[in-house]
């Protein structure tokens, strides 16, 4: 995402997105990380900050390109997600070569303290910064222009609460309890496009969406969700995630969403889908009408997890 040079709050939230170069130093309670997902184990560590520091991209994007994260949350997904937390601010910190060069002592005189004359920082125990990764919570700890929180790795069920456990759920197909993990509803968001018109053939017509690049995505199956429109109307929705292996297309990965009671042209508008339950696997019919009765039954099972 391209920040512009007006600091703004983006539709719908209460979290300000504000670059770097334009934050105004004032006495600032400060949580820094990535926070993708703004998982419960990031709000631990956010809870209490009136600010949240975070980097754009994200940093393995520069310093390691291969092993970049299919991310959870765009900026403004992140955003909102931090507005509903009560965080009023959201400064982006541009991560280049630059950034990634900067000693962790730079980092905290530069930034912390001088862009944001930070009163207190909180942090995750396993939180690095600066160059090489040689900032810890320790060396924050030992500044004495502002006070320094720790907050210790969240468990849930045995398991710590990270981001990559969540993204591998939500390949899975766990959304339900990516969900219990994240807080909130997985979320994915796009544009509608068009597409070969085959739902509304089968009286099931979905909005199609192409699935945005780098960024996760439920595994192959149908899910129970719920579905907003530009509007701001809600719907719920069955979707479909996957190849659409009844039909040989040529077409690649798709999102389909067949929106419960809607009628009405969605094309070129963003949908935001809420991904609450896997319904079944995607799977091969062997005729369109056992097709068209399983989709009845999807949208059934879905009205019956997501309300009516």
């Amino acid at each position: 995402m391209e920040l512009t040079s007006e600091s703004r709050r983006l539709p719908g939230v209460s979290a300000r997105v504000v670059p770097l170069s334009e934050a105004t130093p004032r006495p600032r309670r400060v949580a820094i990380g990535t926070f993708d997902g703004v998982h419960l184990g990031h709000r631990e560590v956010i809870s209490g900050a009136d600010t949240v520091v975070t980097f754009e991209p994200h940093p393995l994007a520069v310093l390691h390109p291969a092993s970049t994260p299919r991310l959870l949350t765009t900026l403004e997904r992140k955003a909102e997600l931090l507005g509903d937390c009560g965080v009023q601010e959201l400064v982006v910190v541009p991560f280049d070569r630059r950034t990634a060069g900067l000693s962790a002592q730079d980092f905290i005189d530069q930034v912390l303290v001088g862009a944001l004359s930070a009163t207190h920082v909180s942090v995750g125990e396993n939180f690095r910064f600066g160059h090489k990764a040689q900032g810890d919570p320790t060396l924050l700890a030992a500044d004495g222009r502002f006070q320094t929180r720790v907050e210790p790795l969240l468990e849930v069920d045995g398991e710590i609460v990270s981001s990559s456990h969540i993204r591998g759920l939500i390949l899975g197909g766990a959304v339900e309890y990516a969900g219990r993990l994240l807080g909130a509803p997985f979320l994915v968001a796009g544009e509608v496009a068009h597409g070969d018109e085959r739902g509304r053939m089968l009286g099931f017509p979905t909005a199609n969406l192409v699935p945005p690049e780098g960024f996760a995505i439920p595994g192959h199956g149908v899910y129970a969700a719920r579905a907003t429109t530009t509007d701001g109307g809600r719907h719920v929705a069955a979707v479909n995630v996957g190849v659409r292996p009844m039909f040989v297309t040529g077409r690649g990965e798709l999102i389909e969403a067949y929106l419960v009671d809607f009628e009405g042209d969605l094309y070129g508008s963003v949908l935001r889908i809420e991904f609450l339950k896997r319904l079944r696997g995607e799977k091969r019919f062997g005729a369109i009408d056992e097709l068209v009765e399983q989709m009845g039954r999807d949208v059934d099972d879905a009205v019956a997890v997501a309300g009516s």
